[in-house]
């Protein structure tokens, strides 16, 4: 699929050939049983090189693999509280963020409301700050409460170390 009439020739070991007719160059990496493939397409004249190539995609993909594996995936876990919660069971709750921020996921708070404690926005508020007071330390309030039907939602990120 080369167009251009000569390239400049790279072999298998990486050293530079020269300058050749593009039929001599094919010729060549058929004699080595490799394939020609076209690297620098843009430069004058074109950069060919002679590789197998099959090995190269495999190669290629495989690094991608890894890549892929070694990249964090950050997911965002949900904790749901009401504006009547006890101490203790707020307490529990907090812990539970803890351990999700110290993992690395963000953490969307949720404070529920029944009834008439929709009339009582600054208690969910309320409770809002007092997990991000207790969790400043590894903890930064990514998007503050704010009332979305009859939820309020907070969501906090874990501290980067950086």
């Amino acid at each position: 699929m080369i167009r251009a009439k000569e390239v400049r020739v790279i072999d298998e070991n990486g050293d530079q050939l020269n300058i050749m007719n593009t039929n001599d160059a094919l010729q060549l990496a058929m004699s080595k049983n490799m394939d020609l493939v076209e690297i620098s397409p843009n430069s004058q004249p074109p950069v060919c090189r002679i590789m197998n190539y099959g090995k190269y995609k495999f190669d290629h993909a495989k690094k991608e693999k890894e890549a892929k594996k070694k990249q964090k995936q950050i997911t965002l876990k949900e904790i749901k509280m009401r504006i009547g919660i006890e101490e203790h069971d707020f307490n529990v709750k907090n812990k539970a963020i803890e351990k999700f921020l110290l993992e690395g996921h963000k953490v969307k708070v949720t404070i529920m409301f029944r009834g008439r404690e929709m009339n009582h926005p600054e208690l969910g508020i309320e409770l809002c700050n007092k997990t991000a007071e207790l969790l400043k330390e590894i903890a930064n309030v990514e998007k503050v409460p704010k009332s979305e039907g009859r939820n309020m939602i907070m969501i906090l990120s874990p501290k980067s170390d950086k």
